[in-house]
């Protein structure tokens, strides 16, 4: 099964480490939002999209890509998010919105693997961030878990 992780990881690389752990299991191309040829999506069956969260949402580079690309009926796809904050389905629901971008796009979204990341914007700066370490080792491991329950969907 060939696959893609399209990522966007800026402050801290939080996604960026989880990316590199998945793209290892699976065999994947890593690559950024920005930088996606639509000629070669073709060529994939598995797709992963993962970023920070900025202000309770996935990056935007996210979105204007899934704006752009042509339908994707069938093929997989998985989310990976890395945040400062707890997912609180009423409060800030940030992996909802992605999902349902991607099943607009045809899609079937197999998985979603959230985990927490340092994050030292605005205010937490001032306290020396929120989750120092992370991802830290378990974290990790739960990625190279949830990688290999992909292989084979």
């Amino acid at each position: 099964m060939k696959s893609l992780i399209i990522y966007k990881s800026i402050h801290h690389k939080n996604t960026q480490r989880i990316a590199i752990v998945m793209a290892k299991i699976l065999n994947a191309d890593l690559i950024s939002p920005e930088k996606v040829n639509f000629n070669n999506l073709k060529n994939y069956d598995l797709f992963g999209f993962g970023s920070g969260i900025y202000f309770s949402a996935h990056h935007e580079s996210l979105f204007k890509l899934l704006d752009d690309i042509p339908q994707m009926k069938g093929k997989k796809a998985f989310i990976i998010t890395t945040s400062g904050t707890w997912e609180i389905r009423l409060l800030n629901d940030f992996n909802t919105p992605l999902k349902k971008k991607l099943k607009e796009k045809g899609f079937n979204v197999i998985g979603i693997f959230t985990c927490r990341g340092f994050d030292s914007f605005g205010l937490t700066k001032y306290i020396g961030g929120l989750n120092k370490g992370r991802p830290n080792e378990d974290d990790i491991k739960k990625a190279q878990e949830f990688a290999e329950k992909l292989i084979g969907t």
